[in-house]
């Protein structure tokens, strides 16, 4: 879905939460779809950077966001519970989700990692995204026309040495993508797909793959059209998929 084209307005009166809002695919993404008019709810663990991510998304003239500082490390049931209300009280619907934000240690052996890598890792790459849709279901299921998206790991999909706890989280996304795409099939306004970037330039390809020149790897701007697609009317109809996009 890379060759994409989406329209210019293809998202407009659209309300879309972005967690990971302020850097990478997340922040990426936030720009983009509002400019093609979404509403965006921006979601990060740092205000200062939220603001700074809401203000220029002001000043370009797209649709005013919403920002909301969270920590998905430590957030409880009553806390993401606290959030759906928020949103709802602040622009007073959700159409889609696109969860960015992820975790992880330097890549290590398994005889290095530590209960708390794992711990850490799972909470904000498998557990945070389950927990913030079960607590936006209410909001999705009343949307005409909602998308959901979980953002994977090529190494969620294929196991590989030293990637360990990350690796290990990222692959429960798809099962979670399943699972919810068969409970929610009584839905029809509503769907629920994984996207799996690939390689890509990102802070976190900085990382983990240090040596290797930026030139060699896509923009995150390729990838753009995708998620606009998944997120985006275009997508009705399909649910429950497994999609790798820079493979």
């Amino acid at each position: 879905m890379n060759d994409y084209l989406p329209q210019a307005d293809e998202l407009k009166d659209r309300v879309i939460l972005v967690t990971g809002a302020t850097q990478g695919i997340g922040r990426a993404v936030a720009m983009d779809f509002a400019s093609r008019g979404a509403t965006i709810v921006l979601l990060a663990r740092g205000a200062r950077r939220l603001e700074a991510v809401y203000d220029e998304i002001v000043a370009a003239g797209y649709p005013e966001p919403a920002a909301i500082p969270l920590d998905l490390l430590t957030a409880t049931d009553e806390q993401f519970e606290q959030l759906a209300l928020q949103i709802y009280k602040t622009v007073g619907r959700l159409d889609g989700i696109v969860h960015c934000a992820a975790y992880m240690y330097a890549l290590s052996p398994l005889k290095d990692q530590r209960i708390e890598e794992w711990m850490n890792q799972f909470r904000i790459n498998t557990v945070a995204p389950f927990a913030l849709t079960r607590a936006c279901l209410p909001l999705l299921t009343r949307s005409p026309d909602a998308a959901v998206v979980f953002v994977g790991e090529t190494h969620g999909l294929k196991a590989s040495p030293y990637w360990g706890a990350f690796s290990v989280s990222k692959s429960g996304l798809s099962h979670l993508t399943r699972i919810a795409a068969d409970e929610w099939d009584m839905h029809p306004n509503l769907r629920v797909n994984l996207l799996v970037p690939g390689p890509v330039n990102s802070p976190q390809r900085v990382r983990t793959h240090p040596g290797q020149a930026k030139s060699e790897l896509p923009n995150i701007e390729t990838l753009l059209p995708a998620f606009c697609y998944w997120s985006g009317p275009a997508s009705q109809g399909r649910s429950g998929e497994v999609v790798e996009l820079n493979s």
